[in-house]
Protein backbone atom coordinates (compact mmCIF):
# COMPACT_ATOMS: atom_id res chain seq x y z
CA UNK A 1 0.00 0.00 0.00
CA UNK A 2 1.38 3.32 -1.05
CA UNK A 3 1.38 6.46 1.55
CA UNK A 4 -1.13 9.33 -0.07
CA UNK A 5 0.29 12.08 -1.86
CA UNK A 6 1.39 15.20 0.51
CA UNK A 7 0.92 18.75 0.35
CA UNK A 8 2.69 21.83 1.75
CA UNK A 9 0.50 25.56 2.00
CA UNK A 10 2.29 28.73 2.27
CA UNK A 11 2.72 28.24 6.09
CA UNK A 12 4.62 24.88 5.45
CA UNK A 13 6.44 26.34 3.11
CA UNK A 14 8.14 29.17 4.92
CA UNK A 15 8.68 27.03 7.38
CA UNK A 16 10.56 24.57 5.43
CA UNK A 17 12.28 27.23 3.13
CA UNK A 18 13.97 30.62 3.89
CA UNK A 19 12.72 32.50 1.06
CA UNK A 20 10.30 35.25 1.81
CA UNK A 21 8.94 37.93 -0.17
CA UNK A 22 9.77 39.29 -3.37
CA UNK A 23 11.81 36.33 -3.89
CA UNK A 24 9.45 33.69 -2.38
CA UNK A 25 7.89 32.02 -5.76
CA UNK A 26 5.51 29.35 -5.31
CA UNK A 27 1.97 29.47 -3.55
CA UNK A 28 1.83 25.86 -2.92
CA UNK A 29 2.92 22.41 -3.41
CA UNK A 30 0.96 19.36 -4.17
CA UNK A 31 1.46 15.93 -5.25
CA UNK A 32 4.38 15.55 -3.14
CA UNK A 33 5.22 11.67 -3.76
CA UNK A 34 8.33 11.61 -1.06
CA UNK A 35 11.26 12.62 -2.45
CA UNK A 36 10.33 11.11 -6.36
CA UNK A 37 7.86 14.02 -7.80
CA UNK A 38 5.91 17.37 -6.66
CA UNK A 39 4.09 19.82 -8.43
CA UNK A 40 4.13 23.57 -7.25
CA UNK A 41 1.94 25.93 -7.85
CA UNK A 42 2.69 29.98 -8.79
CA UNK A 43 -0.44 32.43 -9.51
CA UNK A 44 1.26 34.98 -11.74
CA UNK A 45 0.14 38.27 -10.77
CA UNK A 46 0.91 42.20 -11.92
CA UNK A 47 1.94 43.58 -8.83
CA UNK A 48 4.72 40.98 -8.10
CA UNK A 49 8.41 43.53 -8.55
CA UNK A 50 10.20 42.52 -11.55
CA UNK A 51 7.26 43.23 -13.69
CA UNK A 52 7.87 46.79 -13.05
CA UNK A 53 10.91 46.65 -15.36
CA UNK A 54 10.32 43.70 -17.25
CA UNK A 55 9.05 44.97 -19.30
CA UNK A 56 7.05 48.41 -18.51
CA UNK A 57 3.65 48.22 -20.96
CA UNK A 58 4.24 44.41 -21.90
CA UNK A 59 4.76 42.50 -18.35
CA UNK A 60 6.77 38.99 -19.12
CA UNK A 61 7.62 37.01 -16.00
CA UNK A 62 11.98 36.32 -16.59
CA UNK A 63 12.72 32.90 -17.27
CA UNK A 64 15.35 32.96 -14.54
CA UNK A 65 12.70 33.49 -12.03
CA UNK A 66 10.59 30.51 -13.77
CA UNK A 67 13.82 28.27 -12.62
CA UNK A 68 13.65 29.64 -9.38
CA UNK A 69 10.37 29.02 -8.70
CA UNK A 70 11.26 25.25 -9.91
CA UNK A 71 14.18 24.60 -7.67
CA UNK A 72 11.60 25.80 -4.27
CA UNK A 73 9.51 23.38 -5.64
CA UNK A 74 12.14 20.82 -5.42
CA UNK A 75 13.83 21.99 -1.87
CA UNK A 76 10.22 21.97 -0.58
CA UNK A 77 9.43 18.25 -1.95
CA UNK A 78 12.94 17.37 -0.19
CA UNK A 79 12.35 19.16 2.63
CA UNK A 80 8.83 18.02 3.27
CA UNK A 81 9.83 13.75 2.86
CA UNK A 82 13.07 14.49 5.42
CA UNK A 83 10.71 16.72 7.77
CA UNK A 84 12.98 19.83 7.61
CA UNK A 85 10.21 21.79 8.62
CA UNK A 86 11.57 24.46 10.97
CA UNK A 87 15.45 23.30 10.55
CA UNK A 88 16.96 26.48 8.37
CA UNK A 89 17.57 24.24 4.94
CA UNK A 90 19.24 26.29 2.28
CA UNK A 91 19.30 24.97 -1.77
CA UNK A 92 22.09 26.66 -3.96
CA UNK A 93 21.69 25.68 -7.63
CA UNK A 94 25.32 23.90 -8.44
CA UNK A 95 24.03 23.57 -12.39
CA UNK A 96 21.39 24.67 -15.04
CA UNK A 97 21.54 22.28 -17.62
CA UNK A 98 18.86 21.79 -21.00
CA UNK A 99 17.00 24.85 -20.07
CA UNK A 100 14.68 26.06 -22.63
CA UNK A 101 11.71 28.61 -22.67
CA UNK A 102 9.06 27.94 -24.69
CA UNK A 103 6.52 30.62 -24.27
CA UNK A 104 5.75 33.92 -22.33
CA UNK A 105 4.21 33.91 -18.61
CA UNK A 106 2.48 36.87 -17.92
CA UNK A 107 -0.03 38.24 -15.34
CA UNK A 108 -3.03 35.96 -14.53
CA UNK A 109 -1.38 32.83 -15.72
CA UNK A 110 -0.75 29.82 -13.13
CA UNK A 111 2.45 28.40 -13.26
CA UNK A 112 2.85 24.88 -12.96
CA UNK A 113 6.26 23.19 -11.55
CA UNK A 114 6.25 19.24 -12.31
CA UNK A 115 9.45 18.09 -10.87
CA UNK A 116 11.23 15.13 -10.58
CA UNK A 117 14.32 14.21 -8.68
CA UNK A 118 16.65 12.48 -11.09
CA UNK A 119 19.87 11.88 -8.67
CA UNK A 120 19.46 11.80 -5.08
CA UNK A 121 18.54 10.57 -1.84
CA UNK A 122 17.49 11.18 1.99
CA UNK A 123 20.41 12.54 3.43
CA UNK A 124 22.54 13.49 0.61
CA UNK A 125 23.83 16.28 -0.23
CA UNK A 126 23.42 17.02 -3.85
CA UNK A 127 20.91 16.23 -5.93
CA UNK A 128 19.82 16.33 -9.58
CA UNK A 129 15.83 17.20 -11.28
CA UNK A 130 14.21 17.79 -14.17
CA UNK A 131 11.37 20.19 -14.17
CA UNK A 132 8.85 21.05 -16.52
CA UNK A 133 6.65 24.22 -16.12
CA UNK A 134 3.88 24.21 -17.40
CA UNK A 135 0.38 26.89 -18.10
CA UNK A 136 -2.98 25.18 -18.81
CA UNK A 137 -1.21 21.98 -19.87
CA UNK A 138 0.94 24.10 -22.33
CA UNK A 139 4.86 24.00 -21.87
CA UNK A 140 6.43 26.83 -21.16
CA UNK A 141 10.06 26.10 -19.88
CA UNK A 142 11.65 23.74 -19.30
CA UNK A 143 15.18 22.30 -17.20
CA UNK A 144 17.51 19.97 -15.50
CA UNK A 145 19.10 20.92 -12.57
CA UNK A 146 21.74 20.17 -9.80
CA UNK A 147 21.46 21.67 -6.52
CA UNK A 148 23.17 21.00 -3.23
CA UNK A 149 21.11 20.72 -0.34
CA UNK A 150 22.84 22.45 2.95
CA UNK A 151 21.56 19.91 5.74
CA UNK A 152 21.23 21.74 8.97
CA UNK A 153 23.43 20.19 11.93
CA UNK A 154 21.19 17.95 14.53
Amino acid sequence: MTEPLKSADIQLIQALIPHRYPFLLIDKVVDIDGCTSARGIKNVTINEPHFQGHFPGKPIMPGVTIVEAMAQTAAVMVGTAMGMEGRDLLVYFMAIDNCKFRRMVVPGDVLELKLTTLRGKPGGKVWKFAGVAEVEGEVVAEAEFTAMMDLPKE
